[in-house]
């Protein structure tokens, strides 16, 4: 970030201390004041003089706050030498070091403002004083003074440009971290909803076989070991799918859209296995297929098949007369899955004390995730599921 006027630049950990450069300037001043010189023009003659030259090395300290003011000073100071009939090169030294620093700290067009106003004050000084503004000393002085300032230009210009790319780089790691943080959280979010996809039905086709074979243990065997191998079969699917989703949760670097991607993903085509595991529960399950559900996208076409074994998963915990009816017609532009299933008026279709579940809200994020439509509620025939999915052009796939 540039640095505001007064305030000091940040400064490299491998570059010297700011005290190291003062002290360096201050000996250069009094150097000028003990040195002999042969032109006496350049000697301060008495006390006064002497002040005058040893001054600035005592202001320049203070120029990382106040820029302008100690410029200003160093100027005055320079302009008042000249009065007093000597040219201290120590004083000029405090006017370029005071003004690479002010145009270092300052605006361009700050220093652009400070410069001029001291090249027309010195050259009015000039004049005044050896009545030729053309003397080759003056231009010595202003030469000296416009390449600090361009120098102290150049200096905050760079500062200005790493501090711009260093802050973009900070910003496109945080922006990279950010998108992988939501990524990692929309795989879960996905690896979740699969989670609660497989369990809920297994963990139904389980719970209804129970049933069966507890009532029918003793009355009719072998009824009892039919349904006992479907809840030994239901068991070990579920086991697998739910070792396959833990494997991804606890990879150290989930992919996005991926994790499960090794394993295949649901499909309409997986519709014929869907159906007869249903069966084996002894829901009665009718499907019809109008149109080609091949031309459905991947994503929507996993959807599908989730919106499909959600319906039938509900029918089989919820519904009556153990029977449901899938439709998916698939048009030119979308596609229309339709579950339905009658259910007992009489009955709550839900155990009061049982927690509300989540397949329907899930189920419902995965269709907008697609820009698709759901719809819920009673029919005629009972209970009716109504999912629409939109079916791009090719050139959008």
């Amino acid at each position: 970030m540039p640095s505001r006027a007064g305030e000091e630049p940040l400064r490299s950990p491998h570059r010297p201390p700011a005290w190291v450069g003062d002290i360096i300037a201050a000996i250069l001043i009094v150097g000028a004041v003990v040195v002999p010189y042969p032109d006496p023009a350049l000697l301060p003659q008495d006390p006064l003089q002497v002040a005058a030259s040893l001054l600035p090395a005592a202001l320049l300290p203070l120029r990382r706050r106040w820029p302008l003011g100690v410029l200003g000073a160093c100027v005055a100071i320079y302009i008042a030498c000249g009065f007093l009939g000597f040219i201290s090169p120590g004083v000029l030294l405090a006017v370029v070091v005071a003004m690479f620093g002010a145009a270092n700290r300052l605006p361009r067009r700050s220093s652009l403002v400070a410069l001029g106003v001291i090249v027309v004050v010195i050259a009015t000084v000039a004049t005044i004083t050896l009545g030729d503004i053309l003397e080759p000393r003056v231009f010595q002085v202003v030469v000296s003074i416009a390449l600090a300032a361009a120098g102290g230009d150049a200096t905050r210009s760079r500062r200005e440009y790493l501090d711009a790319v260093t802050e973009r780089a900070i910003r496109a790691e945080q922006t990279r971290e950010a998108e992988a943080m939501r990524a990692v959280s929309e795989e879960r979010l996905r690896i979740a909803r699969d989670l609660h996809d497989a369990v809920a039905h297994q963990i139904s086709v389980v719970s209804l076989n129970a049933g069966v074979a507890t009532s029918a243990l003793e009355s009719r065997p072998e009824k009892a070991r039919e349904a006992l191998a479907t809840i030994r079969s239901a068991s070990r699917a579920v086991l697998g799918e739910i070792g396959d989703l833990l494997a991804v949760l606890r990879a150290e670097e989930p992919r996005a859209g991926g994790g499960a991607a090794d394993a295949p993903q649901p499909s309409l085509r997986q519709l014929d296995a869907l159906v007869a595991s249903f069966g084996a529960s002894e829901l009665a399950v009718v499907t019809r297929v109008e149109g080609d559900p091949a031309r459905l996208p991947i994503p929507s076409d996993a959807v599908a098949f989730r919106v499909v074994q959600e319906g039938l998963t509900n029918a089989l915990k919820h519904g009556s007369e153990h029977r449901a009816h899938v439709l998916i017609d698939v048009a030119d532009e979308s596609a229309r899955i339709i579950v339905t299933n009658p259910v007992d008026r009489s009955t709550e279709l839900r155990d009061p004390d049982a927690p509300v579940g989540f397949g329907l809200i899930g189920l419902r994020e995965r269709v907008a995730a697609v820009r698709g439509t759901m719809e819920t509620g009673d029919s005629a025939t009972g209970f009716r599921l109504v999912v629409t999915l939109p079916i791009p052009e090719e050139e959008e796939r």
